[in-house]
């Protein structure tokens, strides 16, 4: 899940894969070969990392989307190679669980098992179910044709970046990012390990395939790739960082018709878009990110549905999590680490759990207050380490039912320079009152029908909510500004 923003600091230190291998058949070609993991290990690793990975991101709360998600999934399961009569009981038994991530990022994938994931964001951007069936069948065809497994063995060590496929190396800060996202290495390992271009190929292929032998258009995939091709312009990107592993987007465009026509050619009538139930589905459903779960404006950090806020410092990146909140510098050598601490009783005691660890040393501790009015505790530490030591303000408020608490570090020699803005940050934590922002709500998709026939820009509400802008709108109907928009056709616009 790329889920995510290139300027990321965490990273993970991932694991020399060093367990026994084994002589494993493959369900799409039928064949032996050489995996990393037997069958069972795949399934108990998607049990385990799904459970983590839900945790950390959270699924998207909208029954009837998650429920419509699912039958799809379950509808194109069917016509896979993972049910079919010639492949082993294994296989067939194994159960598949198809997940709405809330995330705005345009995002799908799949973990060995039988966990296939789609994000919201994903959802907003196709225009009918056939699409839908395209990509669900995609993610499949990873786990029928055990993708990761045989990734895994041609793995042999490294680190693999996280959270929108930022690349950074161990020698910035040094602190592993694992701890503080709370993901194993194997979790990273297998949620972030991308896949060769032939595995995309080749799970583009069974995409197609399975869609088609449903009664699909998959056709229809094609034009989600050029929605990515877009969004990738859009962003200056060559290619989405979701996807910086798979073929071009725009190759992608011209074999994916060329696949479902031959299909059509072994007599697989393909004649379902169901355009009309998709869009039911999508109507009112959450668009871009939530302001309820915090946002910035004024260059302060707001957050409506736990009341509180704090600044953010000239020229620093802000990337909000649903665990943490992270603070990046401009020149990415500082970091500020902004989480719930829900196993500490006191500020004192939140931050002395952190700065009593081994490898800290402390340099001063005391008691404060954050905006004048909130309890607070705040330590200054060195962080020994080979390579040169951490400094870091560990600051800790009590608000609320909640204890909150920012770890802010860099290295020592660059301590001077960040330590007014570390202070700053935590000491002005302060509650949300202004009724506006407190009383925000979400974005929502709403699905029109247009009794006219009109260019689409002509077509768009005016003002648009929250920074949506009418090229991104442009972008998810899957039409051009210019574009003629004939009476009867549907429309996704966003309304707050």
């Amino acid at each position: 899940m790329q889920l995510i923003c290139r300027k990321v600091l965490l990273l993970f230190l991932i694991f020399l894969v060093t367990g026994a291998c084994t002589i494993q058949r493959n369900p799409v070609s039928g064949n032996q070969r050489l995996m990393a993991y037997t069958w069972s290990q795949e399934v108990q690793i998607g049990q385990e990392v799904d459970k983590e990975f839900t945790a950390q991101y959270g699924l998207y709360d909208g029954e009837h989307v998650t429920e419509y998600v699912d039958r799809i999934g379950q509808i194109i399961l069917e016509e896979s190679h993972m049910r079919r009569e010639d492949t082993d009981e294994q296989f067939r038994e194994t159960e598949f669980f198809f997940r709405v991530l809330d995330s705005p990022v345009v995002n799908a994938f799949a973990l060995p098992g039988g966990y296939v994931y789609v994000t919201r964001g994903l959802l907003a951007h196709l225009n009918n179910e056939a699409q839908l069936a395209v990509v669900i069948g995609h993610e499949i065809g990873h786990v029928a044709a055990r993708h990761a497994s045989q990734r895994a063995m041609r793995q042999q060590f490294g680190q693999i970046a996280v959270i929108g496929g930022a690349i950074l190396g161990q020698e910035f800060l040094g602190i592993p990012g694992e701890p503080l996202l709370n993901l194993s290495s194997q979790a990273a390992q297998l949620i972030f390990l991308s896949y060769g271009r032939d595995a995309e190929r080749e799970s583009d292929r069974l995409g197609v395939e399975y869609a088609a032998r449903v009664g699909y258009v998959a056709s229809e995939g094609a034009e989600f790739f050029t929605s990515l091709k877009r969004i990738s312009e859009a962003s200056g990107q060559t290619i989405p960082s979701w996807a910086s592993s798979h073929p071009d987007p725009g190759e992608r465009e011209n074999n994916i018709p060329r696949l479902a026509a031959e299909w059509e050619a072994e007599g697989f009538e393909q004649t379902i878009r169901n355009e009309d139930v998709y869009m039911e589905m999508l109507d009112g459903m959450l668009y871009g990110e939530n302001p309820r779960e915090g946002f910035v404006q004024n260059s302060q950090f707001v957050h409506p549905e736990l009341e509180f806020q704090f600044p953010v410092p000239d020229g620093w990146n802000l990337i909000n999590e649903r665990q943490q909140v992270i603070l990046i510098s401009s020149d990415e050598d500082a970091v500020m680490i902004f989480r719930i601490d829900s196993e500490s009783g006191s500020a004192r005691e939140s931050v002395q759990e952190v700065a009593g660890q081994e490898g800290m040393t402390l340099n001063s501790e005391s008691e404060t207050q954050s905006s004048g009015r909130f309890d607070a505790y705040k330590a200054d530490v060195t962080i020994e380490q080979d390579g040169g030591n951490l400094r870091a303000l560990i600051y800790a408020v009590e608000y609320e039912e909640n204890i909150y608490r920012f770890i802010n570090y860099t290295a020592s020699n660059n301590f001077q320079q960040y330590e007014t803005d570390f202070e700053m940050v935590p000491g002005q934590f302060d509650a949300l009152t202004d009724p506006d922002i407190l009383d925000i709500a979400p974005v929502r998709l709403e699905i029109v029908r247009v009794d006219q026939t009109a260019r689409f820009e002509q077509l768009i509400p005016d003002p648009l909510p929250m920074g949506v802008t009418a090229s991104e709108l442009a972008i998810i109907n899957q039409v051009n500004l210019d574009e003629n928009i004939e009476s009867g056709r549907f429309l996704k616009f966003p309304v707050q």
